[in-house]
């Protein structure tokens, strides 16, 4: 089998040649479109692996040449510009797949020996080609995962479950897949299964006919019939009553919804996007989250990672969100090296959401057009000392003061200690807490984890995730037992 890789960096090339070679493949190195469009003008190749900045052009650009010649050829694009955009342009080409730089050059050869057998003809491109102002900014590792994934739910309509600590940017991504895919055109309604008083949730979801209820007048169509042709998110599914989870079951399973009250069953054309912050397995463990709702849900899974596991991409948000504050009227500032290091290093517990909102403040309250270290630190002075001590509420001062005066006075000195920005006091409390009950627990179990996991009533792989996050180690109880 032969395939023809379009790659401008001579040593990037001579690694994939190598490993295609390894794989049993002829390869044909070129480093330009002009001479790609010569050698597939000449002969057939099996797959095509290409660039996607090279010199004499751009090669997502320029794919529909290569399609012309040779339609049924299975295209690979590489690209270091690891941006949404990037993702969604590379599948808009109907490529096999997208690779974003640095890659695994063993899944590389894997996925071109893939690529070359499938022998089936790829989806034409008949979408126009897409343009900037993506809502989802990043070019972390983990953020490509991300990117990759949503790309390869926009032609068709799997649900899709997003699963991410609060402030990731869950919703951001449900908005990217109904707004890249084929559903565009359509509403996109998003539901807070959380903030619905229990009572009304079917209601709220499928609607209600007159006089189902003391108070309904008239007839109500609910979010799923709202969404028609269309997408519904619903977010913080977790919390969602288990009769309401039932309901939605059955919809799922049945595709047609009954309004409360109603006998007509009503054909669903509607996209289903899910999204939690919680770990679903012990909530269904505790018989608080149906089991088979879930696998209904994680058809396709999209994991948003906390921030503190992208802090290459703390600093791109940062300036963007400086751009959006200069667009809602805030002063238009610009960021210092310095201060975009110094937000890189901070915990973040509160994720994006606390980010955007400590860089509107900045944007608010600078003195200066550019803002410096020194103003991100005057801001984050209370963060600042806990980061770099690494000490929360399992600190020796507030260890002593929850067991002088009690948790409330412990949590009434943390609060004005730390003052959390608005919308992440949950999250920041949380997080203090963790530490020293964790702990706690940890020592009354001489530091066995399924034993303290146990104890806490939580899943043992949750257990190990937070431990990890929160840097403490079973092993140095074990050693204290």
């Amino acid at each position: 089998m032969s395939v023809l890789l379009v790659e401008d960096d001579v040593s990037i090339a001579i690694v994939i040649t190598a490993a295609l070679e390894a794989e049993g493949f002829a390869v044909t190195h070129c480093q330009t479109i002009a001479e790609r469009d010569r050698l597939l003008g000449e002969r057939g190749f099996d797959a095509l692996v290409t660039d996607v900045m090279l010199p004499d052009g751009n090669g997502i650009e320029t794919i529909d040449r290569a399609r012309v010649l040779h339609p049924l050829m299975p295209i690979i694009i590489l690209s270091a510009q690891n941006t949404l955009d990037t993702a969604v342009r590379a599948s808009d080409t109907g490529a096999f797949e997208y690779f974003p730089k640095p890659f695994d050059i063993d899944e590389l050869a894997r996925t071109v020996r893939q690529a070359a057998g499938a022998g089936k003809e790829l989806l034409p491109d008949g979408d126009e080609p897409l343009g900037d102002g993506l809502p989802l900014v990043g070019r972390s590792v983990a953020m490509q995962s991300v990117f990759r994934m949503i790309t390869r739910v926009l032609r068709n309509d799997l649900t899709v479950l997003i699963l991410g600590e609060s402030g990731t940017g869950k919703e951001l991504v449900a908005e990217a897949v109904h707004n890249l895919g084929h559903r565009r055109a359509g509403p996109f309604i998003a539901v807070n299964t959380a903030a619905i008083p229990a009572d009304l949730i079917e209601s709220e979801l499928f609607g209600h006919e007159k006089g189902a209820f003391t108070g309904a007048v008239a007839r109500h169509v609910g979010k799923f019939e709202q969404a028609s042709g269309g997408t519904l998110f619903l977010d913080e599914i977790g919390d969602m009553p288990m009769q309401a989870q039932t309901r939605l079951l059955r919809a799922l399973q049945s595709g047609t919804v009954r309004r409360v009250g109603g006998r007509e069953e009503v054909r669903l054309d509607v996209r289903i996007i899910a999204a939690t912050n919680k770990d679903l397995e012990p909530e269904i463990a505790a018989g608080r989250f149906r089991e088979d709702l879930y696998y209904r849900l994680n058809v396709v899974p999209i994991h948003m990672p906390p921030l503190r596991e992208r802090r290459d991409d703390i600093e791109v948000l940062a300036r963007h969100f400086l751009q959006l504050a200069a667009g809602e009227g805030l002063p238009r500032r610009q960021l210092s090296v310095e201060a975009g290091q110094l937000l890189a290093r901070q915990p973040w517990r509160g994720n994006v959401r606390e980010l955007k909102n400590v860089i509107y403040r900045l944007a608010l309250l600078a003195r200066e057009d550019m803002i410096d270290a020194e103003s991100v630190q005057a801001l984050l002075s209370p963060d600042a000392a806990t980061a770099a001590t690494g000490d929360d509420l399992s600190g020796g001062g507030e260890s002593a003061a929850i067991g002088q005066g009690g948790i409330a006075d412990a949590v009434s000195r943390w609060l004005a200690a730390e003052r959390p920005a608005s919308g992440t006091i949950y999250e920041a409390a949380v997080a203090a807490f963790e530490r020293p009950l964790f702990s706690e627990v940890l020592r009354e179990t001489g530091g066995n984890q399924l034993r303290a996991a146990q104890a806490l009533g939580i899943n043992r792989n949750t257990l190990r995730k937070r431990l990890s996050e929160l840097a403490l180690d079973p092993e140095e109880f074990t050693r204290r037992s």
